[in-house]
C-alpha cells in the first residue's frame, strides 16, 4: 500500500497510468465494452464501477490541458437516448477529485469510438453497467 494512492487502483492500472506519455488515452470501459477486441493493453477493474475509479485515478493524472477535448464518451446511436444521470456521476467525481465540472467531454459515435480504442494505451474493464458509460481519459503533462 503506498500513502496517497487509492486502494481501488492495482498494481497494474498504477504502472499504466505511470508508463502513459503525454496524448496518450486511456479507456474506462463499460462491462459491456468488447475491450479484448479493441484493446492493446486490457486492465481488468471488474466490481468497480467508473465514477469511483475516475475519482481515484484523477488525483494522479493530468488531463491534457492542450487538447479541445480530454474526456470523451461515446455518442447514442440514432434512436437511442442517453441517461443524463451517467455524464453527472462523472462530472460529479471530477469535481470530488479538484478537476473542474465544466470541463469539456467530447461525444464520438460509437464506431468511431472503436477505432480509437484501437489506438487507446490501455482499456480499463470495469463493472459499469450504465449504458454508454465508456470513458476516454487523454493524458497531458505533469505539474512539475
Amino acid at each position: 500500500m503506498l500513502n496517497g494512492i487509492s486502494p481501488l487502483i492495482s498494481p497494474e492500472l498504477l504502472n499504466a497510468l505511470y508508463r502513459m506519455g503525454h496524448g496518450d488515452e486511456i479507456i474506462l470501459a463499460d462491462a459491456h465494452f468488447p475491450g479484448d477486441s479493441f484493446g492493446q493493453r486490457v486492465i481488468r477493474a471488474d466490481g468497480l464501477n467508473i465514477p469511483e475509479l475516475l475519482e481515484a485515478i484523477l488525483p494522479l493524472f493530468p488531463l491534457d490541458p492542450y487538447a479541445e477535448a480530454s474526456l470523451a464518451m461515446m455518442a447514442p446511436v440514432p434512436g437511442d437516448t442517453l441517461d443524463s444521470t451517467v455524464e453527472q456521476a462523472y462530472r460529479n467525481a471530477m469535481v470530488n477529485a479538484g478537476v473542474d465540472r465544466n470541463i469539456l467531454i467530447e461525444r464520438v459515435e460509437r464506431f468511431a469510438f472503436y477505432e480509437r480504442a484501437k489506438t487507446n494505451y490501455a482499456v480499463v474493464m470495469t463493472g459499469e453497467m450504465a449504458k454508454y458509460g465508456n470513458l476516454i481519459l487523454k493524458k497531458g503533462l505533469a505539474n512539475i
